[in-house]
């Protein structure tokens, strides 16, 4: 029986990060959990085709620019009876594996996400990281740096990604339903460069700005335009 997940990975001149999150997927390789690995590429001119090649991952170019069309693309090519959605700046604890597939074995009916860590020492990192977890068990809104575990069947069922420019991860979760989703205890460890450039605090309340702004209504054409 082939090996039940397919992992997808939206890049965009990610090679900076991107072996550390490869080499984070190895005990799953080991563990004759992971079907393929997908790197979408979104027009890198650095070094991230090469990387991910050199590890054996498939290599897809996305018809079109943006995040959405990537993880669609990756989607529709992919084999495995479960997708796990992965930005090319997370790592996954060495948990993940046996938390995954009991997830798999436990509730093949629901979706998953992992429980945000974000790799940075800074005093502000772990209060970022509560904050998005509360969201994330509270409210069933995790966003994409927290990964998506979903069935084939789930993934279709409820239309995939939209094709938008923003909020992508968050419209996908939103339409799976709290009822359907689950919060990993294995970390997903995502890089927190855009923190340190922005400061904690302002990156926080700009990030918590635009989700409130779009539960409110606010389209993600709008909001995109505000995003960096």
């Amino acid at each position: 029986m082939p090996a039940p997940i397919s992992i997808i990975i939206p890049a965009y001149n990610a090679q900076a990060n991107l072996p550390d999150c490869l080499a984070s997927l190895m005990p799953g390789l080991e563990g004759g959990l992971i079907r393929e690995v997908i790197l979408v590429d979104g027009g890198s001119d650095d070094h991230t085709t090469k990387i991910a090649e050199s590890t054996g991952a498939n290599i897809l170019i996305a018809p079109e620019k943006g995040r959405s069309a990537q993880l669609r693309h990756g989607a529709d090519h992919a084999r495995g009876d479960w997708l796990l959605f992965l930005h090319a700046d997370t790592t996954l604890s060495p948990e993940w594996v046996e938390r995954t597939s009991a997830h798999i074995t436990e509730r093949p009916n629901k979706a998953a996400a992992f429980t945000l860590a974000f790799r940075s020492d800074h005093p502000m990192a772990k209060t970022v990281a509560r904050r998005a977890n509360w969201r994330s068990r509270v409210l069933g809104l995790p966003y994409g740096d927290q990964g998506l575990l979903v069935s084939r069947t789930l993934y279709d069922q409820v239309g995939g990604f939209p094709d938008v420019p923003l909020m992508e991860d968050v419209e996908l979760v939103r339409a799976i339903g709290k009822k359907r989703l689950s919060i990993l205890s294995a970390e997903a460890r995502t890089d927190a460069s855009k923190y340190e450039r922005d400061g904690w605090r302002k990156r926080s309340w700009h990030n918590a700005s635009l989700i409130t702004r779009y539960l409110l209504g606010a389209s993600p054409e709008k909001l995109a335009k505000h995003y960096t």
